[in-house]
């Protein structure tokens, strides 16, 4: 776990990328390790569950309604929601567990809480890098309170909301004293069809927050995601899974291993192509003298000459008189003979 979080991500040039686990690990330890495992070697820098239990994540009209969302990988006859809800959660101890396996294996791991318990667990018992908080409760603005009061760095995601409701959430973080704070643009469609991604929100929360800017990308595939390198976020976060077709509710939206593989190895290369704002010209000397032009003489010209601009040409190599040059050529006395085709210097004019 990195204690430095807040600075790691204020400061680092390569975004931080968190693979979302949520419940894809489907209520199965082992296939939690799996997916850790498989997740590290990806290269992420963090995995990321989500803590909740039947009674902090639906109401009673939910679990009689029995349907979520796009509630399609199941027969509604064989498995109730609560059942599955039941199923797909984790435990403290369970969370407790996979925490120490992913410190053992050198990775961070957090989890998104969705009841005040939840978040003391994570904050005193598993002493979290940073807490998640997910975009249904950026608007839960008691909750946020609580969450900020903990210390921990926040990483709130903004999707479903106002701008009006992001700065209040931001504002309530704020008036606890806690700033260690980022901010993530979020389209909480699952998945998100290019046309709603918005990446230019990015550049409009960046001027409105002081605070570091990253992105929960819910499109597919990882076009998008290697597309907000170049916005400049600071954390990209995935949902990561082994099998898209996996029976659970996030498996099909999720990266698999190779995606993710991508999308780790490509942000960094962006990150080193995007540079500076300042123009340099990273080409040694030799090259650029191969590729630009000198002034050329068009035909046998002979000492005493007068150079017209019918006399001058530009040709390859660069070593010469560049062709900017023109204006002090034309129309000098030639000192020296030349050639047809032959490289003009300095030297040779009066």
């Amino acid at each position: 776990m990195n204690v430095d979080f807040f600075d790691q991500i204020s400061k680092a040039k390569e975004p931080y990328i968190i693979a979302e686990l949520g419940s894809n690990h489907n209520g199965d330890m082992k296939l939690a390790k799996e997916l850790i495992d498989a997740a590290k070697e990806a290269g992420a820098d963090c995995v990321k569950f989500q803590s909740w239990t039947k009674d902090t994540i639906f109401s009673k009209k939910k679990y009689e309604e029995n349907f979520f969302l796009a509630d399609d990988y199941r027969d509604r006859n064989d498995y109730t929601l609560e059942e599955i809800v039941d199923a797909f959660s984790i435990s403290e101890n369970q969370l407790k567990e996979m925490s120490v396996y992913s410190r053992k294996i050198g990775i961070d791991c957090t989890s998104t809480p969705f009841s005040k318990k939840e978040v003391d667990f994570l904050a005193d018992e598993l002493d979290v890098p940073f807490i998640k908080i997910a975009s249904m409760d950026l608007d839960n603005y008691p909750f946020l309170e609580h969450i900020a009061r903990t210390g921990k760095p926040m990483v709130l995601s903004t999707g479903l909301s106002e701008l009006h409701e992001i700065d209040k959430a931001v504002q309530t973080i704020e008036s606890t004293g806690n700033k260690k704070l980022v901010i993530l643009h979020c389209i909480a469609s699952y998945p998100t069809e290019d046309e709603n991604v918005n990446l230019n929100n990015i550049d409009m929360l960046k001027k409105l927050y002081p605070y570091p800017i990253g992105f929960s990308d819910h499109s597919l595939g990882f076009s998008i995601s290697l597309a907000s390198v170049a916005k400049g976020v600071c954390l990209i976060e995935r949902h990561f899974t082994l099998d898209k077709q996996m029976f659970g509710w996030d498996h099909k939206v999720s990266v698999a291993p190779e995606e993710l593989k991508i999308i780790v190895k490509e942000s960094k290369r962006i990150t080193k192509a995007l540079g500076s704002y300042r123009i340099v010209c990273p080409e040694d000397e030799t090259r650029k003298n191969e590729f630009r032009r000198s002034l050329v003489t068009t035909r046998t010209l002979k000492a005493g000459d007068k150079i017209g601009l019918e006399d001058i040409d530009a040709k390859r190599p660069g070593t010469g008189i560049p062709p900017g040059d023109i204006a002090y050529v034309k129309g000098r006395i030639l000192k020296n003979d030349l050639g047809k085709d032959e490289l003009i210097r300095w030297e040779d004019l009066i």
